[in-house]
């Protein structure tokens, strides 16, 4: 994809996000003031923050796209990776406010030190409609995310999906509190807090695991090993390593060839090798390339013990 375009795409998301959870937190904040509703509080809370590192990941974005110089020969992308980071500890440190608060009012209910009589109907309209407008934005982000192959912004389409199930659980509050259980208004914000917490831990995990190099999927290895088995003389893989600098890949490979050959023979199969996954594989920026001498098995068995 074009870098345009992709720069493009994943600007659409980030914008059309960040002005969907200004507007759900001004609502669920103000409708969960006046309405009384604990949990639609607590997910306008989710929403408030969800503004902070909308702006953040934005930034951070703006950046990722300088060009490549002397002390960042690959560009800038892994900033993409660092906000994704950012946007995971932003969630989960929502998430346990939201529970220690969800869990005060609890509390507080069950002892008598304050009074709930329900939500009002307003209430149950602004989770609903919370849930309709996150499916849509779901859907949105994580086809944007798929085309451009930014961790950010799949950590975003994460955020929304959980949004979902945050939302809902808001609305069963509600409308259980309004039929005469008020306690599980505040009980459906803590567990709301804890889908919210859970979505922070995921985004860490996946945008800690790119900046710290963790070995190749097993999808990436088939495709390397299909492109190896098209190239004559490369006798087997003997290692791999990737790196990646947003959605762009280094491979790092050692071959095997046979041992007999010359030194430019091995290099001509390496330059094959290389040239075949920049063909086969998307979003390669650079391949580097080792060869091993493999001693043919008759030899081998051959030799002396």
């Amino acid at each position: 994809m074009d870098s345009t375009v992709r720069e493009k795409r994943t600007r659409s998301a980030v914008n059309i996000g960040l002005g969907a959870n200004i507007l759900l937190a001004a609502l669920k904040t103000t409708v969960g003031i006046l309405g009384h509703s604990p949990a639609l509080l607590a997910d306008g809370v989710n929403s408030t923050s969800d503004v902070a590192y909308y702006i953040v990941v934005s930034i951070f974005m703006n950046l990722s796209h300088k060009p490549a110089d002397p002390q960042h020969p690959y560009g800038h992308r892994q900033l993409e990776s660092i906000a994704a980071l950012l946007v995971g500890a932003f969630v989960m440190v929502t998430g346990i406010a939201i529970f220690w608060d969800a869990v005060n009012r609890v509390f507080d209910q069950w002892s008598g030190a304050a009074k709930y009589t329900g939500a009002a109907t307003s209430a149950l309209y602004i989770a609903l409609f919370t849930v309709l407008l996150k499916i849509g934005l779901t859907i949105f982000t994580q086809r944007i995310g798929r085309q451009v192959a930014n961790p950010a912004v799949e950590a975003l389409a994460y955020d929304h999906r959980n949004d979902i199930l945050a939302a809902s659980a808001a609305a069963v509050g509600i409308f259980l509190g309004r039929a005469g259980l008020p306690w599980v208004d505040p009980l459906a914000g803590a567990l709301v807090s804890l889908v919210i917490f859970r979505t922070g831990v995921e985004i860490v995990r996946g945008s800690s695991a790119e900046l710290m190099d963790v070995a190749p999927s097993g999808t990436l290895l088939q495709e390397v090993r299909a492109a190896l088995a098209e190239v004559p003389g490369v006798r087997q893989m003997e290692e791999i390593t990737t790196h990646r600098f947003g959605p762009y890949l280094v491979l790092n490979l050692t071959i095997g060839v046979d041992g007999s050959l010359s030194v430019a023979e091995g290099d001509r199969i390496a330059s094959q090798v290389e040239r075949r996954l920049y063909e086969r594989i998307d979003l390669v920026k650079r391949v580097h390339i080792h060869y091993h001498p493999v001693i043919p098995a008759a030899v081998a068995a051959g030799a002396p013990r």
